[in-house]
């Protein structure tokens, strides 16, 4: 008896971690079906698990291009290996606002993805998890970093011209 609590306050704790750790996890079937709707997603999207649960992501989010997202999902769950998508490649996957008070002068979420295949007893993957990472911190700093070196790229070629300028007049 001991035994089976211990494994019920187990999963108890992974279930409420699984709620409130700051990655967004969707679980989808091979219909693209929502399964499982994290807190992250909760409270991002606005949406409760109820609301998305058994429905597609496709109709939940249209602006998701369909095509685009099977053929990425494809491999995940037919070789069984893990897909990623960066915000450098796509800035987001769903756009959600940006809550950040310290990135505030982005107006949406800058997302990192990741699909990963989820392997049943027997074998067989016919689920993918989806984890979405706010990467916004990381897209501005480096937007702030290359801003930055245009303008000190600048400046200098500034300086170059000036001092050519100079040598000319001498």
């Amino acid at each position: 008896m001991s035994q089976h609590l211990d494994e019920l306050q187990e999963f108890h704790w992974m279930m409420d971690m699984l709620q409130t750790v700051d990655v967004g996890i969707v679980v989808l079937d091979r219909n693209f079906t929502v399964q499982v709707w994290n807190g992250f997603m909760e409270s991002h999207s606005g949406l409760l698990p109820s609301e998305v649960r058994d429905k597609t992501l496709f109709s939940l989010f249209p602006a998701i291009k369909q095509d685009w997202f099977i053929k990425k999902a494809k491999p995940v769950f037919d070789l069984k290996t893990r897909a990623f998508m960066t915000w450098e490649q796509r800035p987001y996957l769903f756009k959600f606002p940006n809550y950040r008070p310290i990135t505030g002068s982005e107006s949406f979420m800058y997302q990192n993805i990741t699909l990963s295949p989820l392997t049943s007893a027997t074998g067989r993957v016919d689920f993918i998890s989806m984890m979405i990472y706010d990467m916004t911190d990381v897209a501005v700093g480096k937007k702030q970093l290359e801003a930055l070196q245009v303008t000190v790229s600048e400046a200098q070629e500034a300086s170059s011209q000036s001092d050519r300028a100079k040598k000319t007049f001498l």
